[in-house]
């Protein structure tokens, strides 16, 4: 299954240097947060762009994630407040389970 992690475009640059990604949502670390969250679908993912991400100047891309090439687990969750359960990765991402990355404009 593929599942979708909106990012700033230098934290994706970063990223790819380090060889895995560690940003858990805006401003937030993995290790601030305890896992990474992510969408189960384009439709999570605008609803949670124009919730966050606003106000954000930077380029923003979108994360294709193969579930399949993750060496941790991915949970879905209901948050606190929502209506619908969101997959979150508990460890840090690796690139190379990164399968696309396209520009997101909101």
């Amino acid at each position: 299954m593929t599942i979708l992690h909106l990012a700033l475009a230098g934290d994706w640059t970063a990223a790819v240097r380090a060889g895995e990604y560690r940003v858990s949502t805006l401003g937030r670390t993995l290790a601030q947060e305890g896992y990474i969250h992510a969408c189960a679908d384009l439709e999570q993912l605008r609803g949670v762009a124009g919730r966050y991400y606003g106000q954000v100047a930077e380029p923003l891309v979108v994360l294709a994630i193969d579930e399949q090439r993750l060496e941790c687990p991915v949970v879905l969750e209901v948050p606190a407040g929502a209506g619908e359960a969101f997959p979150h990765i508990y460890g840090p991402l690796p690139v190379s389970a990164v399968v696309e990355v396209t520009p997101f404009t909101p």
